[in-house]
């Protein structure tokens, strides 16, 4: 039984009644006693004792334990449950990711974009308690999803990102001033875009160094990943005819204005060259950016005492029982 406390133990020290009271049974039973002379006693030692003769002492017991649970009753016994209040101070993060057709470059395995959102599927589970969005961005931007904590739905609607479907072309300043704009009224304490790309901005109406300023004035820290290896990949191309194909062209990734984004932002840039580099770029901002989890240990008192109510009264009534009927004396 998982008592850890009496509320009123002051009680318990009614217990020591139970010494007199016991005190008092042994002599009323033994002045209590008929006396009937008997010329001899030799034959009765050899009778036989019935089972009257062994519980005969059975209330007084029945009574005794009675007194005493009552009396740890009012001493009010109580157990304890571990309770944890857990209180999050999540990161609300918006994904960034380019999706201009260089970002099917088979630099990495088995693409960038592919590499990308295997990278970006495995961040989002490793962030329960965080809000997450996406932008992707190619000549143009827009919103893939909102800020959400439905981390199922958003792993579902970057698996249905595909290089291809908006107009090709690289607007970072774009991308990051979508980003931007759905943090901007965050009430969160910590807002992060990470920004990925594998090129130089070469479209959009935002200049990427202003979309920058816009975000430090927001105080949302900006995260920029360079994708591609270096000196030259296999990149989709085409032909004379209008065909797709692949051949080596050279990566060019615009480096000093990412340094910059970061920099303004109070963020960092990195540089992905493989797909495990890009997985330990991810990592490294999971680390940086860690969500606040605030756990306090309290104990909650849950009283016993009714147990040992109910355990009286069933002795009480056990010994009006054996007395009444088991034991009755005819007069």
């Amino acid at each position: 039984m998982d008592i850890v406390r009496f509320e009123n133990p002051g009680w318990l020290y009614l217990l020591f009644l139970l010494v007199p009271m016991a005190a008092f049974y042994v002599y009323k039973f033994r002045k209590g006693r008929a006396a009937l002379q008997m010329s001899s006693l030799d034959g009765l030692h050899r009778l036989p004792h019935t089972a009257r003769y062994y519980l005969r002492h059975l209330p007084f017991l029945l009574r005794a334990v009675a007194v005493a649970l009552i009396i740890v009753a009012l001493a009010r016994p109580q157990g304890a449950q571990d309770n944890q209040d857990v209180s999050t101070q999540g990161v609300d993060i918006v994904l960034a990711l380019d999706v201009s057709g260089s970002m099917l470059a088979r630099d990495f395995k088995p693409n960038r974009i592919s590499a990308a959102k295997d990278v970006a599927t495995k961040f989002i589970l490793d962030r329960r308690s965080d809000r997450i969005g996406l932008v992707v961005f190619a000549a143009e931007s827009y919103t893939q999803s909102p800020l959400t904590t439905d981390h199922a739905t958003l792993i579902n609607l970057l698996n249905q990102v595909e290089s291809g479907v908006l107009e090709d072309g690289t607007a970072i300043g774009n991308g990051l001033a979508t980003a931007v704009s759905r943090l901007k009224n965050s009430d969160a304490k910590s807002k992060v875009a990470i920004l990925l790309t594998d090129g130089v901005n070469n479209s959009g109406q935002i200049a990427p160094l202003t979309a920058a300023e816009i975000a430090r004035n927001f105080g949302i820290k900006v995260y920029t990943i360079g994708v591609g290896t270096q000196g030259t990949a296999l990149m989709p191309v085409q032909d004379a005819w209008g065909n797709h194909t692949f051949a080596q062209a050279p990566v060019e990734i615009d480096e000093e204005v990412l340094r910059q984004i970061a920099e303004e932002t109070g963020g960092k840039y990195y540089r992905a060259t493989d797909n495990q580099s890009l997985s330990d770029i991810y990592d490294q901002i999971n680390s940086l950016e860690k969500t606040k989890i605030e756990v306090k240990d309290f104990l909650v008192y849950q009283e016993r005492y009714l147990l040992f109510v109910l355990l009286a009264f069933g002795a009480l009534l056990l010994e009006v029982i054996v007395r009444h009927v088991y034991l009755r004396q005819i007069p």
